[in-house]
Parts: C-alpha cells; sequence; structure tokens
C-alpha cells in the first residue's frame, strides 16, 4: 500500500487509495517534536482491510524517523495505540 504524506504549515494527512477509494489520517502540529493526530476515514468499501492500521504504523514509524511525539485525539488512532504498546516511545 502507497501511503503518502501531505503537510502544509500547521499540519497534514496521511493519505492512501486502494482500489479506488480513499482513505487518510489526519493531524496538525503542536511543535516540531510534537503531533497531534486528529481523525482517521477509511472508506467504508476498505473497512477490515487493515487500511487504518496501516496509517497508523505510517505515522508511528514517520514519527520514529522524525524524532517527534505523537498526542492521540482520533478515537481510532488512540484505541490502536492502545492495542500496540510497543508504540509507547512515540505516542504520549
Amino acid at each position: 500500500m502507497d501511503i503518502r504524506n501531505e503537510e502544509g504549515a500547521s499540519g497534514g494527512r496521511y493519505a492512501a487509495e486502494v482500489e479506488g477509494h480513499a482513505a487518510e489520517m489526519t493531524y496538525s502540529r503542536a511543535s516540531p517534536k510534537l503531533i497531534i493526530i486528529d481523525h482517521t476515514a477509511v472508506s467504508d468499501a476498505l473497512r477490515g482491510k487493515g487500511v487504518g492500521q496501516a496509517l497508523a504504523l505510517h505515522a508511528v514509524d514517520a514519527a520514529r524517523a522524525g524524532g517527534w511525539k505523537i498526542i492521540p485525539l482520533c478515537p481510532f488512532f488512540k484505541a490502536q495505540a492502545q492495542r500496540h504498546p510497543e508504540w509507547q516511545d512515540v505516542v504520549n
């Protein structure tokens, strides 16, 4: 799955298109070392196919590579972070 990062001045999103359907995870940048993941949207046609999980893992990998932390306001991401204690190095 190809996930692209689209970043603006105050935030951005991780976006994917799978089987012609879109999915995204949006975030705002609170500081150079802190992002707030605030929303995940996955098309109904993609539910149950691991697309949301792939977006969440991409966000974690990006945080590790960039040296920043994540505040999980998005209920989906927050639930994923609770299921993955190995993410605690980047999840606040």
